[in-house]
Parts: C-alpha cells; sequence; structure tokens
C-alpha cells in the first residue's frame, strides 16, 4: 500500500465522518476532566489499551506521546508541554507511563544512522551535524532499564525550576499485553 493511498482513504472515511456528525458523541472541552497529564509512549499497542486500563474516557486527561515516554531535554518540546497543560489546561498531576517491550529500550544509535544512510541521509550531514554541535549517537541512543528511564523523566518533571512544587508527579510502566501497572515512583510520596 502507498501512502497517496493511506492519505486517501483516509479523508474519503473522514468526509463521512463529518457528514455523519459522528464527532457528536466524542465533544468535550480543551479542560481534562480527570485533571491529569499524561506522557506515555507512541507504541501502537497503547493507542487504545492505556486509556481502557487506566479508566480513562475522551476528555479524561491530556496524552503527550513520544518514543520511550522520555523527557531527554528539559526545556524541550515535551516539557513545555506538561508545563502549559499544568498551568494553562488545569492539570494537578503528571503521570509518566512507559511499557515494557518498548523499542527504545537498548536502542543503539549505529543501526537507526545506517538506515537513514540507506534511506539518502548523507555522511556529510551527518557531520555538519556533529560539527553544529549536535551529538546524533546520544540523541538516537534509547535507554537500557525501563524503570530507570521513568525514574529520570520523573526527576527531570520533578525537579524543573518551573515545576509547581506541589504537582505530584508519578512513574508507572504498564505490560502492552494485558495493560498491568507497576508502580516505579509514587508522586504522593515525594
Amino acid at each position: 500500500m502507498n501512502n497517496q493511498t493511506i492519505l486517501h482513504e483516509m479523508l474519503n472515511f473522514n468526509q463521512k465522518f463529518v457528514e455523519n456528525r459522528e464527532y457528536e458523541k466524542y465533544e468535550t472541552t480543551k479542560f481534562p476532566n480527570k485533571k491529569m497529564v499524561i506522557l506515555t509512549c507512541m507504541d501502537t499497542r497503547l493507542l487504545e489499551l492505556l486509556p481502557k486500563a487506566l479508566n480513562l474516557g475522551n476528555g479524561d486527561a491530556k496524552i503527550i506521546k513520544n518514543a520511550g515516554a522520555l523527557v531527554s531535554h528539559p526545556f524541550g518540546s515535551i516539557m513545555r508541554s506538561i508545563l502549559i497543560a499544568v498551568y494553562e489546561l488545569q492539570a494537578k498531576e503528571v503521570f509518566v507511563i512507559a511499557h515494557h517491550d518498548c523499542g527504545m529500550s537498548g536502542l543503539k544509535a549505529e543501526p537507526v544512522l545506517e538506515h537513514m544512510k540507506e534511506q539518502g541521509i548523507t555522511d556529510e550531514t551527518l557531520n555538519t551535524l556533529a560539527f553544529s554541535g549536535i551529538d546524533i549517537k546520544s540523541w538516537l541512543h534509547g535507554f537500557d532499564s525501563v524503570n530507570e528511564s521513568v525514574k529520570h523523566s520523573v526527576d527531570t518533571i520533578t525537579h524543573h525550576p518551573l515545576m509547581p512544587k506541589d504537582v505530584p508527579v508519578h512513574g508507572l510502566v504498564i505490560d502492552p499485553k494485558t495493560g498491568k501497572l507497576d508502580l516505579i515512583v509514587d508522586g504522593y510520596e515525594r
């Protein structure tokens, strides 16, 4: 299936979705009903499983997704989104929820770089990035322990200079098969 087919199938479905007013059952506000923001992984297995396993419906939570549920930079877009959720969108708690069997677990930069080159990224481009001070290997590196990764993200959020001290930040790991949650960091105990 080529990308053009995927796009047109999506647009055709969307046209019928709007014409049939199917959006009405999803209407809510921009404020999370359960006053929470969740940082989780972009893994496909979590798309429906995570909200069901947490008893979340449409409108209950702000959900931020990225590879590995990582806060890799204290002033990057993930942290900005969390802060906006807290200060502007009424989130009162933060949840970092990673998962077992994550693609970022044990990810090494070298195979990713090789795949980039196979897709046309040149050594010249990579050298330009290195010359600009970007450590591409560190940037692409995953993590060795999901529990330690969750703790690191929780610590980054908790100790952020712009994060209110009274907002609990919790860390959990979900099983992408069963939905079982393992508590790694209880934000109420901090």
